[in-house]
């Protein structure tokens, strides 16, 4: 058996572990564009690079099927699934699903909520780019 080294958090804490918080590295004007409870925090559901392709897709349109957005996305069903629910699951699209004949027709619609929550993000992500412009 392979002897393990006894490391304290503080030593754990100082060496490669150790990071920074996200918000400590994208500084506007003296405080940090991302800090908690900040009007421009960064939404993480919405960051994701394919829920964010279904959001932007959602708010340009009405709705859209699950296969119309498999296809505008380039991805497959499973992916396209979680990422879905878990968008679903925070209240940003609803998600209607019906039969025509003996197929089933998903269809996702974004939410008032989802559509303010693409728009604070916009905001954050129109800020990073003012301040890396400024600096």
């Amino acid at each position: 058996m392979a002897k393990q080294s006894a490391v304290s958090r503080d030593e754990a804490e100082r060496g490669r572990g150790a990071r920074k918080p996200a918000h400590a590295l994208t500084p506007v004007r003296g405080r940090a564009v991302d800090e908690p409870g900040s009007a421009l925090e960064l939404d993480r559901v919405i960051h994701e690079r394919m829920r964010l392709g279904i959001v932007s897709a959602l708010a340009v349109n009405d709705r859209l099927s699950f296969n119309d957005l498999k296809a505008l996305l380039q991805t497959t069903d499973g992916n396209l699934s979680v990422h879905a629910r878990k968008l679903e699951e925070a209240g940003y699209v609803t998600c209607a699903k019906s039969f025509e004949g003996r197929m089933p027709k998903t269809h996702y619609a974004l939410t008032a909520a989802g559509r303010r929550a693409l728009e604070r993000y916009l905001a954050h992500m129109e800020a990073l780019i003012r301040a890396t412009r400024e600096g």
